[in-house]
This record gives structure tokens, sequence and C-alpha cells, in this order.
């Protein structure tokens, strides 16, 4: 038996959603605007059954995602000789799957651990008020720049959209996007989600203004119930602490039952480990590739 996959659909996100909200373990990787807005760059796509939505990606290469659905509930040994094209590598996988897999099907898979992809979860309160000595020069920059800048918050609605994707533009000419493959991608992920903002469920997002111009913003996406997870922040250097202040503003200005932050993975990036450790994760979503033998 064969798997139909199809690329995504804004239309289906209500019922992707649906598979999403009975899921034991919730990384960034599979949210509905991850998804979506990553994949025309990375070719992604999705196939369904009763049970599970299934992501394949064909860019760089091809390769398998992890199912989203209630992992708990299918019979996972009769599940894969139903679909047999399942067992190769899959990639993104969960640690709580990786881990019923490891215990379904003992010594055919193989068990990879992931730390390029491990998610980050910070704690809300505490990147809002940034108490305590690792947090000093954190919140010295902060201090600062809202000392020098008279600054306003302003919350993402369809009205700031054409302002962001002006800004956007004015960040990647300076950054050179173009000339940058990641960048670029980038910047077409985040192009395809201020496109379609109204239509896009769970999407949230601020600025901040000085003299009446962007200087920096965040987009975000309700991934639980208390879990806000951190898709794209960009701010302009000149404005030193810009990037700690848009940081700190957004969260403060969210509802107070988010209660964690997932600020996703750093993908091997050694700059970016570095800025993402020193804001002081509570904890990882660890990840791991998975290896079925057939």
């Amino acid at each position: 038996m064969a798997l139909d996959f199809k690329r995504i659909e804004l239309s289906e996100q209500r019922a992707y959603r649906q598979y999403l909200s009975v899921c034991p373990q919730i990384t960034s990787d599979y949210s509905f605007i991850n998804l979506w807005s990553w994949a025309s760059v990375y070719c992604l796509e999705w196939a369904w059954t009763d049970d599970l939505v299934w992501l394949r990606q064909h860019r760089p290469s091809d390769i398998l995602w992890a199912p989203v659905g209630d992992w708990q509930e299918i019979d996972w040994p009769k599940y894969f000789e139903l679909y047999p094209q399942l067992k190769s590598q899959i990639v993104r996988v969960p640690e709580q799957l990786a881990c019923l897999w490891e215990s379904d099907f003992g010594n055919p898979v193989t068990v990879i651990e992931d730390r390029d992809q491990f998610d980050y979860i910070y704690n809300a309160e505490e990147l809002i008020t940034l108490k305590g000595n690792r947090f000093h020069k954190k919140k010295n920059l902060i201090n600062q720049f809202k000392k020098k800048y008279e600054y306003q918050y302003v919350e993402m609605t369809p009205q700031m959209v054409e302002k962001t994707g002006a800004f956007q533009d004015a960040w990647c000419t300076w950054r050179e996007c173009d000339s940058d493959v990641q960048l670029a991608n980038e910047n077409q992920a985040i192009s395809n989600v201020l496109s379609q903002w109204e239509a896009l469920s769970g999407v949230v997002g601020g600025s901040i203004m000085v003299d009446n111009q962007m200087i920096a913003y965040t987009i975000g996406e309700l991934l639980i119930s208390d879990t806000l997870v951190i898709h794209f922040e960009k701010g302009s250097t000149e404005y030193k602490g810009v990037y700690q202040a848009v940081n700190q503003i957004f969260l403060d200005h969210q509802p107070s039952h988010i209660k964690w932050v997932n600020r996703e993975q750093d993908l091997g990036d050694a700059g970016l480990r570095q800025s993402k450790l020193s804001y002081q994760p509570d904890r990882f979503l660890k990840k791991y590739r998975v290896v079925l033998k057939k």
C-alpha cells in the first residue's frame, strides 16, 4: 500500500491542526506555519492516513519526517508492514516517538541523536523579567535601549504587514540575502507568512517603532495552549540592544497563559547556538534520526 503525497495546502490547516493537537510531543518543525511557510523552499509534501499525517521533503534531498498524530494508538509493526516504503531514514523525530519505535522494534531500528535539531525551550517569565546575574548583560542592554530611544510597541495587524514586508526587504538588502542561500530561503518563508497573514491560524507578531519607523519585528505562533514558538525575528542593528529589546518587549505583551517559549533549533550554527544558550534554556526538545531496516 502506498502513501499519496501532495503539496501542503493552506486550506487544510484546520484538519492538520486536529492531528497535531493529539500528538504526544509537539516540536517546532511540525507547527502548521513552519510547514506551510517553508514548503516552497524544501518542497515539503504531506500524505494523510486515517491516523497520521506524514511529511516528506524533496530539497536538497528526498527524506521523510516523523508523522503527526496520536502515536500511542498505532500498532507500529503492523503499520510499517502496511506501508513498507516508510521503512527508511526518518528525520526530526521527537524523543517520545523515537523511544516508542525503539521499544516496539528493538534491533531493527537505529536511533541517532541529532543535536543540531534540538528545540530550545525557555521559561517565558524569565525572558520577560531577566532576573539574576545570568541575565545581567542582556537586561543592561535593554535598559540602555529603552533609555536612549523613544520607542513604541505595535502589535502585528493586517495593517502592519505591508510595513513589515518593507522592513524585511530593507533588512535583506543590507544583509545581501541574494548572495546567501540560507537567508534567501528564510526571506521566502517570511514573505509566504506575510502574504497570508489573515488566513493563518495562531499567528502572532509585533514590532518596535522609533520615530514612526520600524526597527524590529517578531513573528510567532501559538504552538500549544501554553507555548509560543518564535519563527522569525529581525532587527536593525544600528540600534544597540534592539534584538534583546524586541525579544523581551514582544513577550511582555503576550497573554499570561503563555508559560513557555520555543525558539526552534540552532541547526549547528555556532553563533546561533551561543546566542540561544545565552538565554538560559529551561530544557531541550530532543530530536533524532531513525533508520528502520527493511
